[in-house]
């Protein structure tokens, strides 16, 4: 999917505008987003009472928070599950949230899907939890049942995370040219923006050229997306193709030849949620590196 190195998501998680650093927008902590909540008040105690009293399912959150491959993490959200111990709500959620990021970076994404209907069914985060069903859904082509997730986490989310939310309704049915809704998506997004209204102003104009309105300003557009960190992570994407639009060659390449090396070489969970611009990018590189043998 779209934007989103948190629409990628990550083991250890926050709440908070804080978008990761590929992707550029603020998600929700998509991310970005976009994630639970890093743990119920009083999560952090002493080892000696842990050991005292066994561990708890916050104590295999934590565990799991903490974990440095995607194998670990789910073993470790699983233990948190079948603990006999107490689970509340958001404990449980937040435990479900890791051992679904497992099931996604190992591809399982069936499996993966089923989870994040659980926690969608938890109430917890809901706008977070439609974004993770979102991610599941398009990892298994599922296109109608990604962006019925991302309407609804647009709806449900709160004001700060919404214009992530449509910026990445907008990003999915861009890539399924489904142009007009894509517009529409977008020119919310620019309407809830702050920091990342560059990002979204660009994509926008992508889209308009898609659709056979090109704006005259691009190199302004591409300006002022440079200028901000987003333009550094999903940006790239953006700004490649823009730069093409634009007769740029040379900065079309570099663009998108960066953006396919960072989010390919990157965390599983990002290559998955980016899968569809990766592939949108290589086939641009491919056609310009076809042009540039015929011109030569």
């Amino acid at each position: 999917m779209a934007p989103r190195e948190d629409r990628a998501g990550a083991g250890s998680v926050r709440p908070g505008p804080a978008k990761a650093q590929l992707l550029g927008p603020e998600p929700p902590p998509p991310s970005a987003p976009q994630v639970l909540p890093a743990g119920p008040p009083g999560l952090a105690k002493s080892a000696p009472t842990r050991r005292a009293r066994g561990a708890t399912p916050e104590d295999w959150l934590e565990r799991a928070l903490r974990a440095t491959s995607p194998a670990e993490r789910g073993r470790l959200a699983a233990k948190g599950l079948a603990s006999h111990q107490p689970l509340d709500v958001t404990t449980r959620a937040m435990l479900l949230r890791q051992l679904y990021l497992a099931e996604l970076e190992h591809r399982r994404f069936e499996t993966a899907y089923s989870v994040a209907e659980q926690i969608v069914a938890s109430g917890v985060l809901p706008d977070v939890a439609h974004q993770d069903a979102a991610r599941a859904a398009q990892a298994q082509g599922d296109t109608e049942r990604t962006i019925r997730h991302l309407r609804l986490a647009a709806r449900l989310g709160p004001p700060r995370r919404r214009a992530f939310h449509f910026w990445t309704l907008g990003s999915v049915l861009h890539l399924a040219g489904r142009l007009a809704e894509a517009e529409s998506a977008m020119v919310r997004a620019l309407r809830w923006g702050t920091t990342d209204k560059p990002l979204y102003e660009a994509h926008l104009a992508l889209i308009e050229a898609a659709a056979g309105r090109p704006r005259a300003d691009l190199e302004s557009v591409r300006a002022r997306l440079a200028e901000v960190p987003a333009g550094q992570g999903y940006g790239r994407f953006v700004l490649g193709h823009l730069a093409l639009l634009d007769g740029d060659r040379v900065e079309a390449r570099r663009h998108l030849e960066a953006f396919v090396r960072r989010s390919s070489e990157g965390r599983a969970a990002l290559a998955i949620a980016l899968a569809g611009e990766i592939a949108m990018a290589e086939r641009t590189l491919a056609e310009l590196l076809a042009t540039d043998h015929t011109l030569s």
